[in-house]
Protein backbone atom coordinates (compact mmCIF):
# COMPACT_ATOMS: atom_id res chain seq x y z
CA UNK A 1 0.00 0.00 0.00
CA UNK A 2 1.03 3.58 -0.59
CA UNK A 3 0.33 6.54 1.70
CA UNK A 4 -1.36 9.36 -0.21
CA UNK A 5 -2.43 11.44 2.80
CA UNK A 6 -0.66 12.42 5.97
CA UNK A 7 -0.18 15.08 8.56
CA UNK A 8 2.16 16.29 11.23
CA UNK A 9 0.67 17.45 14.53
CA UNK A 10 2.39 19.31 17.35
CA UNK A 11 0.72 18.66 20.68
CA UNK A 12 1.60 20.67 23.78
CA UNK A 13 0.68 18.88 26.99
CA UNK A 14 -0.03 20.67 30.23
CA UNK A 15 2.95 21.13 32.57
CA UNK A 16 4.65 17.81 33.38
CA UNK A 17 2.05 15.83 31.35
CA UNK A 18 4.31 15.02 28.38
CA UNK A 19 5.05 11.46 29.56
CA UNK A 20 1.37 10.78 30.12
CA UNK A 21 0.56 12.16 26.66
CA UNK A 22 3.18 9.91 25.03
CA UNK A 23 1.90 6.85 26.91
CA UNK A 24 -1.65 7.60 25.80
CA UNK A 25 -0.63 8.16 22.17
CA UNK A 26 1.28 4.86 22.20
CA UNK A 27 -1.99 3.08 22.97
CA UNK A 28 -2.89 4.04 19.40
CA UNK A 29 -0.67 1.13 18.36
CA UNK A 30 -2.81 -1.40 20.22
CA UNK A 31 -5.24 -3.72 18.43
CA UNK A 32 -8.20 -1.31 18.24
CA UNK A 33 -6.11 1.86 18.07
CA UNK A 34 -5.93 4.17 15.06
CA UNK A 35 -2.38 3.14 14.18
CA UNK A 36 -3.41 -0.54 14.10
CA UNK A 37 -5.57 0.12 11.05
CA UNK A 38 -4.23 -1.45 7.86
CA UNK A 39 -4.74 2.00 6.29
CA UNK A 40 -2.36 3.72 8.73
CA UNK A 41 1.07 3.23 7.20
CA UNK A 42 3.05 5.69 9.33
CA UNK A 43 2.55 6.49 13.02
CA UNK A 44 5.60 8.23 14.46
CA UNK A 45 5.79 9.94 17.84
CA UNK A 46 8.62 12.32 18.70
CA UNK A 47 9.32 14.61 21.60
CA UNK A 48 10.80 18.09 21.49
CA UNK A 49 14.45 18.07 22.57
CA UNK A 50 13.94 21.36 24.43
CA UNK A 51 10.46 20.89 25.96
CA UNK A 52 9.38 17.44 27.19
CA UNK A 53 5.72 18.51 27.13
CA UNK A 54 5.77 19.07 23.35
CA UNK A 55 5.02 15.94 21.34
CA UNK A 56 5.03 15.58 17.57
CA UNK A 57 2.84 13.03 15.78
CA UNK A 58 3.41 12.14 12.13
CA UNK A 59 0.88 9.92 10.37
CA UNK A 60 0.63 8.56 6.83
CA UNK A 61 -2.62 7.01 5.56
CA UNK A 62 -3.60 5.23 2.38
CA UNK A 63 -6.17 7.96 1.70
CA UNK A 64 -7.66 10.96 3.47
CA UNK A 65 -11.04 9.19 3.35
CA UNK A 66 -9.61 6.15 5.17
CA UNK A 67 -8.23 8.43 7.87
CA UNK A 68 -11.51 10.29 8.36
CA UNK A 69 -13.54 7.06 8.32
CA UNK A 70 -11.33 5.50 10.97
CA UNK A 71 -11.40 8.57 13.21
CA UNK A 72 -15.19 8.68 13.03
CA UNK A 73 -15.21 5.41 15.01
CA UNK A 74 -15.95 5.19 18.72
CA UNK A 75 -12.49 4.00 19.83
CA UNK A 76 -10.64 6.71 17.92
CA UNK A 77 -12.98 9.45 19.15
CA UNK A 78 -12.48 8.26 22.74
CA UNK A 79 -8.69 8.37 22.32
CA UNK A 80 -8.86 11.88 20.85
CA UNK A 81 -10.99 13.04 23.81
CA UNK A 82 -8.44 11.64 26.28
CA UNK A 83 -5.56 13.29 24.41
CA UNK A 84 -7.39 16.61 24.23
CA UNK A 85 -7.90 16.60 28.01
CA UNK A 86 -4.10 16.58 28.49
CA UNK A 87 -3.36 19.51 26.17
CA UNK A 88 -2.45 23.01 27.27
CA UNK A 89 -3.41 24.50 23.89
CA UNK A 90 -4.92 23.59 20.55
CA UNK A 91 -2.84 21.19 18.44
CA UNK A 92 -1.07 22.58 15.39
CA UNK A 93 -1.58 20.54 12.20
CA UNK A 94 0.20 20.52 8.87
CA UNK A 95 -1.22 18.30 6.12
CA UNK A 96 1.23 16.63 3.77
CA UNK A 97 1.51 14.07 1.03
CA UNK A 98 4.09 11.38 1.84
CA UNK A 99 6.58 10.80 -0.98
CA UNK A 100 9.05 8.35 0.55
CA UNK A 101 11.51 7.79 3.35
CA UNK A 102 12.56 5.27 5.92
CA UNK A 103 11.80 4.41 9.53
CA UNK A 104 13.67 1.94 11.71
CA UNK A 105 13.36 1.67 15.47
Amino acid sequence: MIATYGFHATLTAGPALGDRLIDLLLTGLEEDGPAASEHCLVYLLSRSASDPDVVHVTEGWTTEEDHHRHFAGTAARALVAQVTALLAKEPEYTDHVPVGGKAAF
